[in-house]
């Protein structure tokens, strides 16, 4: 269990136990460093899952709140919910994925491989989500098609959100690397239709992780 995880967990059943109690405001990010004996870089990336499933509320000067002693029944990631995005995102980086097969530039392919490579030697999960959101920017990117890009580009914040949730929740970073180097290959090989099946294999892989994690918050 990495440190943010950890911490994560301990506030997120500090919360349901209903201490701290709805309407209490949490300790500053330095309060919480001190207290957990982290860096304020995970205290954030915990307080970020914790306010993605509902439970707290940043308020800029004022601090952060517990707003719900339960999860809402989606995550909530900036301007988009988890699965508004999930629907979407098939629509989009499936083709963006097949386009970039073919159309690709050598730079491109070196850019993605670079990414992939950074990712996996990253062990900091704050820094891995960024890598990660734009692995998947690069490759709309590289599709030379503007909406793709443009659109992936407008939803980049809340990927790194999901992301980082995500991975918090269900341990999702080392079955990516193995996702992300399938659809790098399969681009590398200007084989469009297995990138385009790579990367619905992988998002099919996240939208099960998402629902693993709506399921038990209902349940």
């Amino acid at each position: 269990m990495s440190a943010a995880e950890a911490v994560f967990t301990s506030l997120r059943k500090a919360i349901e136990s209903g201490e701290p109690s709805v309407g209490s405001k949490l300790g500053s990010e330095a309060v919480l460093s001190a207290q957990y004996a982290v860096s304020r870089s995970v205290i954030r990336e915990a307080l970020r899952s914790c306010a993605a499933l509902g439970l707290t509320q940043t308020q800029t000067g004022k601090g952060t709140f517990v707003i719900s002693a339960r999860p809402s029944s989606d995550l909530v990631l900036g301007s988009f919910s988890a699965r508004s995005l999930m629907e979407a995102r098939p629509h989009i980086e499936v083709p963006a994925a097949q386009f970039a097969a073919t159309r690709a530039s050598a730079s491109q392919r070196k850019e993605l491989n670079g990414i992939v490579e950074e990712m996996e030697t990253e062990n900091d999960h704050e820094a891995w989500v960024r890598l990660d959101a734009a692995f998947h920017a690069t490759i709309a990117r590289s599709s030379g098609n503007e909406v793709f890009e443009q659109v992936v580009n407008d939803i980049r914040g809340a990927m790194v959100n999901q992301s980082e949730t995500i991975n918090l929740i269900t341990g999702r970073q080392n079955p990516s690397h193995q996702e992300h180097r399938a659809i790098l290959a399969a681009i590398e090989a200007g084989d469009g239709a297995a990138a385009g099946r790579a990367m619905a294999k992988h998002l099919e892989a996240v939208d099960e992780a998402l629902t693993l994690i709506l399921g038990a918050e209902k349940a």
